[in-house]
């Protein structure tokens, strides 16, 4: 049976991967994003467009456009986040507010609303992105860490609040992503060490699969290039 499910930063390289393998295995998916519009786009998805996932109300707005199509949430998948290289001294301190609403906040405003959706599913499942960096923030990383420290806290916690209910919560820390901004930034690193898109969308099927349903509050590495 298809499930209806949520990618969230859905328009992103990463997004765009993650929801192309739900759709290949004939999941109904909505992309739900804050750019305007998708660049490329996903068979049969609904996307939404033009969504601050820090704000409650248009949140809303898109998870009942959701509902109303798919008939109700059964994956969730924040991937919707941004990243900022600045060490405090030379940096801005309002960059700090900005990583926490970017990473951490969206996730926490989606997955309150989507919470009662989820939780009527018969096998809902939460999966966030955390990140490898938020283990041991190197120079310049720590607002970025910060808030993917957090992501990773909520990941705990909330799998504890949800026990005794159909919904597993997990997260995947990426290393370094393959996508063309990181190349970008990165000309002379070793590209093949990084991780692809598609790699970590494997690992996200998984944890969103019935062969999951033990697993709960994990934190998984995913970084091996290949």
């Amino acid at each position: 049976m298809a499930r209806s499910v949520i990618v969230t930063g859905g328009f992103g390289v990463l997004g765009q991967a993650v929801a192309e393998s739900f759709a290949a295995a004939g999941d109904k998916v909505a992309r739900i994003d804050f750019a305007p519009e998708a660049r490329t786009p996903v068979a049969d998805a609904l996307d939404i467009g033009g969504v601050d996932l820090t704000d409650a109300d248009s949140t809303k707005a898109a998870l009942d456009k959701v509902v109303a199509a798919h008939g109700g949430i059964d994956v969730l998948v924040n991937v919707a986040g941004g990243f900022a290289w600045e060490t405090l001294e030379g940096g801005s301190i309002d960059t700090w507010a900005r990583m926490q609403a970017m990473n951490l906040m969206t996730a926490a405003t989606i997955t309150k609303l989507a919470l009662p959706e989820l939780k009527k599913s018969a096998a809902g499942r939460i999966v966030n992105i955390g990140a490898g960096a938020a283990i041991k923030a190197g120079m310049g990383m720590g607002s970025y860490a910060a808030s993917k420290s957090g992501v990773h806290r909520l990941t705990e916690a909330l799998a504890e609040e949800l026990a005794g209910t159909t919904v597993t919560v997990n997260a995947i820390l990426p290393s370094i992503i393959d996508t063309p901004t990181n190349r970008a930034d990165m000309p002379d690193a070793d590209f093949s060490e990084w991780v692809q898109p598609a790699a970590i969308a494997d690992v996200i099927d998984f944890l969103a699969s019935d062969g999951a349903r033990s697993v709960t509050g994990a934190l998984v590495p995913v970084t091996r290039g290949a």
